[in-house]
C-alpha cells in the first residue's frame, strides 16, 4: 500500500497548472486531446514523490551492489537488466529523474532516464488506483478538492501521449542484449538511438535541458 503525501501546501497548484478545456464545442481539438487533469497529475505527483524516496533508499542501503546480487531492492530491480550494474552515482542520478519529471509540469521526459522513471511513475499510478486498498496516496478530500474530467486518471492516454515512442521497452527482452547500442544493426533498425546507461542522463535535445547545477533531494 503505497504512502500518503500531501498536495496541499506542500505540493503544487495541481488546477492552476493543469487547467482543463472543457468548453464541449464539436470539434474542438483541445477539448478532444488527451489531457493531463489536475487529478492525474496529483497522481503522478504523489508517485513520484514515493518513487524517489524509494530509489534514494536503494542507493543508501546498497550503494555499488550489482542488483543480481541480492533480491532486497526498493525499485532498482524493476529497471532493465543492461542497468543492473551501475553504481551509487548512476542511481542516485536516476532516482532525481522522478522528481524533474514531475516537477510540477507537463511531464514529458527529457532524457533516458525520464523515460524510465515517467513510465514507472504512471504504472504505479494505475496499480494503486486499480487496487480499492490502496488508493493513489492522496488524501480522498484532496482529490476531491480538484476539478473533476471524465479523463481523469486515464493511463493509457498518457502512455499514449507523453511518450514519442516505447523503444525502452525493448530494453527488457534478455533476447536482445546489444539493442541499447546505436551501433548494433537491431538499435539502427527502429532507429532507437542510445540507451547504454552512460547516456541516460544526456538531454535528448538542448533545448529542454534541465539545469546541470540543479540539486538532489538527497
Amino acid at each position: 500500500m503505497p504512502g500518503t503525501a500531501p498536495s496541499g501546501p506542500d505540493g503544487p497548484d495541481f488546477a492552476a497548472l493543469f487547467a482543463l478545456s472543457s468548453c464541449s464545442q464539436p470539434g474542438c481539438e483541445d477539448c478532444e486531446r488527451w489531457q493531463l487533469t489536475p487529478r492525474t497529475a496529483v497522481a503522478l505527483w504523489v508517485a513520484a514523490q514515493l518513487t524517489a524516496d524509494a530509489a534514494y533508499d536503494d542507493v543508501d542501503e546498497h550503494r555499488n551492489t550489482p542488483v543480481s546480487e541480492t533480491d532486497d531492492w526498493a525499485l532498482y530491480d524493476q529497471y532493465p537488466p543492461i542497468t543492473g550494474r551501475q553504481g551509487a552515482d548512476w542511481r542516485r542520478h536516476a532516482a532525481r529523474a522522478f522528481d524533474d519529471v514531475a516537477s510540477g509540469r507537463w511531464p514529458r521526459p527529457r532524457c533516458r532516464a525520464e523515460e524510465m522513471a515517467l513510465r514507472l511513475l504512471i504504472e504505479r499510478a494505475r496499480d494503486w488506483w486499480m487496487d480499492a486498498d490502496a488508493g493513489l496516496g492522496v488524501r480522498p478530500e484532496e482529490l476531491a478538492a480538484l476539478p473533476a474530467h471524465a479523463g481523469d486518471l486515464d493511463w493509457q492516454g498518457a502512455l499514449d501521449a507523453l511518450f514519442a515512442d516505447h523503444d525502452l521497452l525493448l530494453l527488457f527482452d534478455v533476447e536482445l542484449d546489444v539493442i541499447e547500442d546505436p551501433a548494433a544493426l537491431e538499435n539502427r533498425l527502429p532507429r532507437m538511438g542510445d540507451y547504454r546507461p552512460a547516456a541516460w542522463f544526456t538531454p535528448l535535445d538542448a533545448i529542454t535541458a534541465r539545469d546541470p547545477h540543479r540539486g538532489f533531494r538527497r
